[in-house]
């Protein structure tokens, strides 16, 4: 026997079509996807990007789906996996913030491998690409897993099981058994993000989506999932929820089967950074020239900060002296120096001899204070608000404060933003005719084999 919120999801998932879809909800779903490409491709050469790709190498077979970037192709769930860690381990994807946060674009890569795999269309990826957004942000609205100390990762599982689900086509009892198989057995710790952060941090949310490819998968076979996964004494409720049912006012979308918009409430990051740094960055660049660049000049800086922020980005030690690219991008008080003394915040702001430059760790150890304002964090999530105040030696001060930084659903990126984005990312390993006919493929996605045409320009082949 299934329970109400397995059976809520799995009708809703099966609800949803191509013909459901508004117009600006299918061109959003686009503008993620190229996005998640571009930032995909920046961080082709990090670490964990290339760890994920040489698992994949080692179960290459020529009828799977793409490694991005590579002449080979690997299993549909594996090759997904190792996508979404390039897509998410420079922490430049998409962004919800709610009672949980979340990267909702984490499920691209996984619905894109396996839309290949099955030689599904652009339309089919689409759909379930908003499916996965409306279902995961809605969750995020509905109950707080990190209080708990479970990531949030769990939601985006689920997101992604009820958007391939729909992919595929699966009865709602079969799709019910996919989400039973996706939460029961794969329960995330919010561990990944305390203390020094390793490359796990940006591979955490691919390993969901691949576990939700996985499920599905399984559930189509035929394979059935645990009893009432969500409700059930041992299920995800007591455990992930303490015993506190995820509010019944948010799920009304779903329990109207309304068409997937929920898209339209996410984030895209303008700078590489965690989402909640975002407006930080946006008040340090508007510094006036003479209060940045030279920290001799600098006497104090003061970052005062919301309570999601300070709890994720600013209270551990680590976050005063990061040793690794996951503990500095999930710094508040490095990102703002290091806005401060460059200028400018890239992915090059996270380079190793960069974070461990002597003049960014003598105003880190002696000169920089973060705080929590309670004005501030009642204006949390509806904007991210953060001040930055600077005083010079000399006695200057200035302050900048901002509340919806840019790319902020309040604020967003415009096209022409966004496909700039895109165009920097990918301009150290593409050329032009590559970067402009990835673009064109994307833009046009749900036309009748572009899909294919894409994922085969993503990949190199011999």
């Amino acid at each position: 026997m299934s329970d109400r919120l397995n059976r809520l999801l799995a009708g809703y998932a099966h609800s949803v079509s191509w013909q459901d879809l508004p117009r600006e909800t299918v061109h959003e779903v686009k503008r993620r996807v190229l996005d998640s490409i571009g930032v995909a491709v920046a961080g082709f050469e990090e670490a964990a990007a290339a760890s994920a790709r040489a698992y994949a190498e080692r179960l290459a077979t020529p009828t799977g789906a793409s490694v991005w970037g590579t002449s080979f192709a690997a299993p549909a769930e594996v090759a997904g996996f190792a996508n979404g860690v390039a897509v998410r381990c420079l922490d430049f994807n998409d962004t919800y913030l709610s009672r949980e946060p979340l990267h909702p674009s984490d499920a691209i890569p996984a619905l894109a491998a396996l839309a290949e795999w099955r030689g599904l269309s652009g339309r089919e990826l689409i759909t379930g690409i908003a499916i996965s957004y409306e279902v995961s942000v809605t969750l995020c609205d509905a109950a707080s897993l990190r209080a708990r100390g479970w990531d949030h990762v769990n939601y985006l599982g689920i997101g992604t099981a009820c958007g391939a689900a729909a992919m595929l086509g699966l009865p709602e009892e079969a799709a019910q058994h996919a989400i039973s198989l996706t939460v029961v057995p794969h329960a995330a710790m919010r561990q990944t993000r305390v203390g020094e952060l390793s490359m796990w941090k940006g591979a955490a949310a691919a390993n969901a989506a691949r576990n939700a490819v996985f499920a599905t998968l399984l559930a189509e076979a035929g394979m059935t999932g645990p009893d009432e996964p969500f409700e059930g004494p041992m299920g995800f409720v007591r455990h992930l929820l303490e015993g506190q049912s995820p509010d019944p006012e948010v799920l009304w979308r779903l329990e109207g089967r309304l068409p997937p918009t929920r898209i339209l409430d996410t984030h895209v990051k303008y700078w590489p950074v965690e989402y909640h740094a975002q407006s930080a960055v946006d008040a340090a660049l508007q510094m006036p020239a003479e209060v940045c660049g030279d920290p001799d000049l600098l006497k104090s800086i003061e970052i005062e900060t919301f309570d999601a922020a300070y709890q994720i980005i600013a209270k551990d030690p680590e976050k005063w002296d990061p040793k690794t690219r996951e503990t500095a991008d999930h710094s508040l008080q490095y990102i703002v120096v290091a806005a401060l003394l460059d200028g400018e915040i890239t992915r090059h702001t996270f380079d190793p001899e960069r974070i461990r430059d002597p003049r960014t760790l003598d105003l880190l150890r002696g000169r920089v204070s973060v705080k929590e304002d309670l004005e501030l964090t009642a204006g949390y999530p509806e904007g991210i608000p953060n001040r930055v105040t600077v005083t010079t030696v000399t006695g200057d001060k200035r302050v900048r404060e901002v509340r919806y930084p840019r790319g902020h659903a309040r604020n967003p990126m415009t096209d022409e933003e966004l496909v700039a984005k895109y165009r920097a990312n990918v301009e150290e390993r593409w050329d032009h005719e590559q970067t402009a006919w990835v673009q064109h493929l994307v833009w046009d996605l749900e036309r009748e084999g572009n899909l294919e045409q894409l994922m085969q320009a993503l990949a190199v082949r011999p």
